[in-house]
């Protein structure tokens, strides 16, 4: 549950900021089409190291150019274990695609979209952002 006067975004929510950033150049290549802001959200520390341009485990002192700072928490599972800590963050919408699973977005150490990812189970342990209503 949010704090009052706070929501978890909606799916569309998540695609409405992913088309203004990658509208307004927050691309890591400047362009303004295609999804590749995933180093524009990523921390600029805390990532598994990549050698691949635009990916946030590339030279992560050039993340974070949007200000939404996502850190690699990964998951947790419905047991309490900690999986891909440093690889992923994987973070919540409140749409459900049905009463056992809802919609999340991910960013991912070596891929340079952030990217809608499948429904999963509501049990298991991933990051929540929150917006002001």
């Amino acid at each position: 549950m949010a704090p009052e006067n706070w929501h978890v975004p909606s799916d569309e929510e998540w695609t409405t900021l992913e088309n203004y950033l990658i509208a307004n150049g927050y691309n890591y290549d400047g362009t303004t089409t295609e999804d590749k802001i995933a180093k524009a959200m990523a921390s600029t520390t805390g990532w598994a190291s990549s050698n691949f341009e635009g990916t946030p485990g590339f030279d992560q002192s050039t993340n974070n150019s949007s200000g939404f700072n996502i850190y690699p928490f990964g998951t947790v599972s419905p047991d309490g274990n900690s999986i891909n800590a440093i690889s992923n963050s994987v973070l919540w919408t409140s749409t459900e695609n049905d009463s056992i699973n809802s919609w999340r977005r991910i960013l991912h150490w070596g891929s340079e979209s952030f990217r809608r990812a499948n429904a999963e189970n509501k049990k298991n342990g991933f990051s929540v952002r929150f917006v002001r209503d």
